[in-house]
């Protein structure tokens, strides 16, 4: 639609300022017709921005989860070194309770 590419900046997401928009730039007889141009550019920015809006959500979502993700690797290896560590532990005071006993 050529007047929506030409004039974007004038039109926005209400009806009647739209319809307005379209009675400066153009010159349209029909009322149905106006009526419906206003409409149909309308719901388009309308559209335009709900997608907008979605694509960021999901930028910054996607971003989110992957920073938890790096978080809970780094939480799952410090918890398999203590672990580790209090595995070592557990051996040397059993090491040392059968030294004791000889």
């Amino acid at each position: 639609m050529e007047v929506l590419k030409d004039h974007k900046s004038k039109f926005g997401v209400n009806f009647a300022e739209n319809k307005q928009a379209l009675n400066s730039i153009s010159t349209i007889t029909s009322k149905m017709l106006k009526n419906e141009l206003a409409g149909y550019i309308t719901k388009f920015i309308k559209n335009e921005l709900r997608n907008e809006t979605e694509k960021t959500e999901l930028v910054e979502n996607e971003e989110d989860s992957s920073v938890d993700t790096e978080s809970s690797k780094d939480e799952s290896k410090s918890e398999v070194v203590a672990e580790e560590s209090s595995k070592d532990e557990s051996k040397s005071k059993v090491m040392d309770s059968s030294t004791a006993e000889l």
